[in-house]
C-alpha cells in the first residue's frame, strides 16, 4: 500500500511544497524515513513515534518507508 500527501515545509518566512510518500509492506518491522540529511531523518523518526504514542497509537508491525 502506498499513500501520497502534499504538505509544506517552512524555511524562514518561505513555505516550500513537500510531497510525502508512505509505503506499508509486509516484512520485518522497520520504520524508515528517507529523502533528508541523516540528522533530520533521525529527529523526524523520533517525532513521529512520540506523536503516535501521545495519542495512544502504535506503528503496525510491518515495514514502513516514508519518502520526503
Amino acid at each position: 500500500m502506498v499513500a501520497l500527501v502534499r504538505t509544506v515545509a517552512y524555511l524562514g518566512l518561505e513555505a516550500r511544497s513537500v510531497e510525502v510518500q508512505c509505503q506499508v509492506a509486509p516484512g520485518l518491522p522497520r520504520f524508515s524515513i528517507v529523502g533528508l540529511p541523516a540528522k533530520a531523518v533521525s529527529e523526524s523518526r523520533e517525532r513521529v513515534q512520540a506523536a503516535l504514542s501521545a495519542i495512544g497509537l502504535a506503528l503496525p508491525p510491518k515495514r514502513i518507508t516514508v519518502n520526503l
